[in-house]
């Protein structure tokens, strides 16, 4: 088991401490660390890790507030957070956010191991997770309720859906459908299709995707084979998702 794996710490020798702890650790990869709550988050939308070490306190962003917002903006599996700090009072803070682990510094090597437990442990329950949710049987058909009747649509016919204040739009080819499910519900229903959600507000149908344009800030557009040639806003933590989504 390959683990990527970021250090986000602007102590020089609290680093060196986990880097000695990490190199008798099999399958880990290391990505660039992190030094300032700004930098963690740029670092991990390029390198994508699969666990954070993050200090609680750092410049600009703390390691609270920037793994707030990771979590917030991430599409899909957060990363695994494994806070650490000299201080044992920020520990319910840290698993409000569904911290995997928290380490106290200085480090006890017996301790680090157990953390390295449960990440290899969280990060196996995903894994069986995605198979088992990818063997999921899928329905031909998807029974739609507008609120006057109940539309029935193949899911490919489908090219995207977004919310429009209290309904959500159901775009096809021809037709707006409005549908008092939410997006939400709608993933659901049609989980097992190729489908992604490209942000908060748009899920997609890839089957109908022409091209990816990067935009700006990492974030990046759809535009689909629809007549109008309709563009789709995609995510700064998406955009990568969506490229090896592709390459599957």
């Amino acid at each position: 088991m390959n683990i990527r794996t970021m250090i986000a710490e602007d102590e020089m020798m609290a680093r060196k401490e986990l880097l000695y702890l990490l190199k008798d650790e099999k399958g880990i990869i290391l990505t660039p660390h992190a030094e300032t709550g700004e930098q963690l988050i740029e670092l991990y939308t390029e390198h994508q890790p699969d666990v954070i070490f993050l200090d609680v306190e750092m410049p600009g962003f703390t390691g609270m507030e920037a793994a707030r917002y990771i979590t917030d903006q991430t599409v899909g599996d957060t990363p695994l957070f494994v806070f650490t700090t000299a201080y044992d009072e920020y520990a319910m803070d840290a698993f409000e956010i569904e911290a995997v682990d928290y380490l106290l510094k200085p480090y006890d090597e017996t301790r680090f191991k157990k953390s390295m437990m449960r990440i290899r442990k969280a990060i196996m329950s995903r894994e069986k997770l995605e198979k088992t949710v990818n063997v999921k049987p899928t329905a031909s058909k998807l029974l739609v309720d507008d609120g006057e009747r109940v539309v029935v649509l193949a899911p490919d016919s489908i090219y995207y859906a977004v919310p429009n204040k209290r309904l959500l739009e159901i775009h096809t080819e021809d037709k707006v459908i409005m549908s008092r499910m939410t997006l939400q519900e709608l993933e659901d229903e049609l989980s097992g299709h190729l489908f992604f959600r490209t942000h908060r507000s748009y899920l997609v149908n890839l089957n109908h995707v022409l091209e990816i344009t990067p935009w700006f800030n990492g974030t990046s557009n759809l535009t689909l084979k629809d007549k109008n040639r309709t563009k789709i806003p995609v995510s700064r933590s998406a955009s990568k998702s969506l490229l090896k989504t592709f390459k599957v």
